[in-house]
């Protein structure tokens, strides 16, 4: 059975995509600081907890994969790039803490580590602490590499481009020219049928955006045609994934169409709906924040077909 540690957990959504490969696995511990988040990951998982004896000699902790999203909003351009320096105390500071976790398993370290963040962790002013994460790994061992990827190149019709680094530890490098790629499925198949008021656009600054761009990163709320653009944590605001024509007008995507463009199955959907109903009437604003904060979970399951570790 494969053992995966989670930390910025989030949804699970790492655990999602091995089983959706139909890969055993037992989450050894998941670290996430979003109690609702948690609530979520918990009501989505409960089935999937097993039991069994265990002779305490020879168990071990030691996880094959460490997957980490540490927080983005400091590496982004919408998070006014204020860095990740060690110290700094930012939220993307917390990089260093999984570093710090890593050297402390010791002969524990996990075989593998997966990295995802924003792209702009590769600009001029944020370069910096990426090559010193690669260079700590290096120092543990680990052999990294690392591509930009779009959850449009893996069926989902979402433009969402994340940096993931793939470091293994006393291993060949990750030839992420060797994932399996296909088309996105057509947006139709994401979208719900709904004429419900919430979701109808109302806001006058929101109207007010809707297909323009002025230049700058927020200057506009795309129409959403063919594909969506990045699912972000709340859909009432600019930017966001973009807004669906309606009859009337236009509307946002609703909590279900967000998960589902980020690969969650409707199960797993209902599952945190449970843990997290909201309040009647109101756009659900936990969901929304889960769904932004995830990893979009095919994109995974590419990464993970290739790791030797999961084989």
């Amino acid at each position: 059975m494969l053992q995966i540690l989670e930390l910025f957990g989030g949804i699970g959504a790492p655990r999602c995509a091995l089983r959706n490969l139909g890969v055993p696995v037992k989450s050894i511990d998941y670290v996430e600081i979003d109690e609702k988040a948690v609530r979520s990951y918990n009501k989505m998982f409960e089935h999937d907890l097993e039991y069994r004896v265990q002779d305490v000699r020879g168990w071990t902790l030691r996880p094959d994969i460490l997957v980490h999203g540490s927080p983005c909003q400091d590496f982004s351009i919408a998070g006014h790039q204020k860095g990740a320096d060690e110290g700094s105390g930012t939220r993307s500071s917390l990089m260093w803490e999984t570093l710090r976790i890593i050297r402390n398993l010791g002969e524990w370290m996990p075989k593998a580590v997966v990295w995802e963040n924003v792209p702009n962790v590769l600009s001029k002013h944020m370069r910096h602490n990426f090559d010193k994460y690669l260079g700590a790994m290096r120092s543990l061992g680990y052999v990294s590499a690392c591509d930009v990827l779009n959850a449009m190149d893996f069926g989902l019709p979402q433009d969402r481009r994340r940096v993931f680094t793939i470091s293994v530890l006393d291993g060949a490098v990750f030839d992420f020219s060797k994932i399996k790629r296909r088309h996105p499925r057509p947006i139709g198949e994401f979208l719900e049928h709904t004429d419900e008021a919430r979701y109808k656009v109302t806001q006058p600054s929101m109207l007010n955006r809707i297909g323009e761009h002025d230049g700058r990163f927020n200057g506009c709320v795309p129409i959403i045609e063919d594909h969506a653009h990045t699912v972000t944590t709340a859909q009432m605001r600019c930017p966001n994934a973009g807004v669906v024509p309606v009859e009337d007008g236009y509307r946002y995507l609703t909590e279900r169409e967000c998960w589902r463009l980020q690969g969650f199955t409707d199960a797993d959907y209902e599952a945190a709906l449970a843990a997290n109903p909201g309040r009647p009437g109101c756009m659900n604003g936990a969901l929304y924040k889960q769904a932004g904060n995830s990893m979009p979970v095919p994109v995974l399951e590419a990464i993970f077909e290739q790791l030797e570790v999961t084989k």
